[in-house]
């Protein structure tokens, strides 16, 4: 890791250093919380969880290699260690000290629907010119995100870092570890609202984000959304809105789908006219592929670069995948699910051909409204042109009665439990048909995937 020392480390986290001190100016060669992936030189980050703490494995990664490791207790003197008072605030820390000294353009991303599928857009447009590091996974949250920020090496150009959050205060900690240089918001929706409580309170906790963008930086936001909308400048910087309305900075019309294959469109910015296409379905994915575009041009790139890195997106899995098996094509969209993702996967649903099934599954963090929530997706559903719906877990059951009041004729088919369907969903399925997957990650839908892939 460039220049990350044992001093740096000490002096970043707010630690004390025991151990010998020729050792103090040796660079760390990566940062790990996972005693498995422990390599030669490297920094073990002991974290205490709810069922493992781990610092019980420091002894084991110090003999595997390595250099040295934190520790929220005194250590026998048996090994070079750093005395901090958390781990999880001294990983944070360090994160931020690393990336400051990397001097490269960070982009954060957040919103409440669309925020991988954005990074994926911009990382495919900005890899077209730069050497580009991209959060993985989920790792997204407070751990993940200086997980993320340690696989930077010399000679990445860019980070692309997506941020999830579900309380108040959360962004503020996460922006404050990436002070970003050019923020994207995708959208303001009913994601957690167990600790948000409405539409106005993740707005709030959103923006958090933008009090954190450096001076002269950037703020990308989705101007179709009705509250995005409502953000004006800030710290003097004016934001570029983009959606589908010609009244944003950069807008998209001459729609023609293509299908589950994707679309085609025409981009307007700064006076021109840009014929583009994504492969990925979903007029939601235009408007991912607009705010690339945006961050695009901002960081010097060619409207022959954008389009072509806008061509070469693909998606990654859970995420509007489509999945040709022996007997159906499937559209795996089911890493996670709230009311404003499910409607834009059902939405791709109408441009499907053939007999068209939708599998769906609960969505979690709702708060007090999850029923009505349900019940409003089952309804939407049903003016979707789906002939089939199966639904699995509790709150579905909402969903199944919002979808038979909508339209009595629709074909609903119901199971408490994840384990019920995938016993069962086949026998309703016929060859040819296109299936949506797509519920709450804790629903398991994996298993439904693989029941249909085999």
């Amino acid at each position: 890791m460039k220049d990350l020392t044992i001093r740096h480390v000490t002096e970043a986290a707010g630690g004390q250093y025991f151990g010998p001190s020729q050792l103090l100016d040796t660079e760390i060669t990566a940062i790990t919380t996972d005693s498995r992936s422990v390599e030669s030189g490297c920094l073990f980050v002991p974290i205490v969880g709810n069922r493992v703490d781990g610092h019980s494995f420091i002894p084991a990664v110090m003999e595997a290699g390595a250099l040295v490791t934190l520790s929220e207790r005194p250590l026998d003197g048996a090994c070079p260690y750093i005395l901090v008072a958390s781990s999880r605030e001294a990983i944070k820390a360090i994160a931020r000290y690393y990336l400051a000294s990397l001097e490269i353009p960070v982009i954060g991303i957040t919103g409440s629907v669309g925020k991988t599928s954005t990074k994926e857009a911009i990382y495919a447009v900005l890899k077209e010119k730069y050497r580009v590091l991209k959060t993985e996974g989920n790792f997204n949250n407070e751990l993940g995100l200086p997980l993320t920020i340690f696989r930077l090496r010399e000679g990445d150009e860019m980070a692309v870092l997506e941020m999830g959050i579900s309380d108040f205060g959360e962004m503020s900690r996460l922006a404050d570890i990436a002070r970003p240089h050019t923020a994207v918001i995708t959208n303001i929706g009913t994601a957690h609202l167990q600790n948000l409580k409405d539409r106005d309170g993740v707005l709030k906790a959103k923006t958090e984000i933008l009090d954190y963008v450096r001076d002269n930086g950037h703020i990308v936001l989705n101007g179709d959304d009705d509250k995005l909308v409502t953000v004006g400048p800030h710290k003097g910087i004016s934001p570029i809105f983009y959606g589908f309305s010609p009244e944003n900075n950069i807008y998209a019309d001459s729609i023609k789908s293509l299908g589950l294959r994707g679309s085609r469109f025409v981009i307007h910015m700064e006076g021109e006219a840009i014929p583009a296409k994504v492969s990925i379905p979903g007029q939601h994915m235009i408007a991912n592929a607009l705010a690339a575009a945006a961050v695009g041009r901002l960081y010097g790139l060619s409207w022959e670069e954008i389009c072509r890195g806008l061509l070469g997106l693909s998606t990654i899995s859970g995420r509007m995948r489509l999945i040709e098996s022996e007997n159906y094509l499937i559209v795996d969209d089911c890493y996670n699910a709230n009311p404003v993702s499910m409607k834009a996967a059902l939405d791709v649903m109408k441009q499907a051909d053939g007999r068209r099934v939708a599998i769906l599954g609960d969505m979690k963090e709702l708060g007090d409204n999850e029923r009505a929530f349900h019940r409003e997706v089952g309804a939407y559903a049903a003016s979707c042109g789906v002939s089939l719906l199966i639904l699995a877990g509790p709150l579905c059951a909402a969903m199944a009665e919002g979808a038979g009041e909508a339209d009595p004729s629709l074909e609903v088919v119901y199971y408490e439990t994840t384990e019920e369907l995938v016993k069962n969903m086949k026998r309703y399925l016929r060859p040819g048909d296109t299936v949506l997957v797509k519920a709450s990650h804790s629903m398991g839908f994996e298993r439904v995937l693989e029941a249909l892939k085999n």
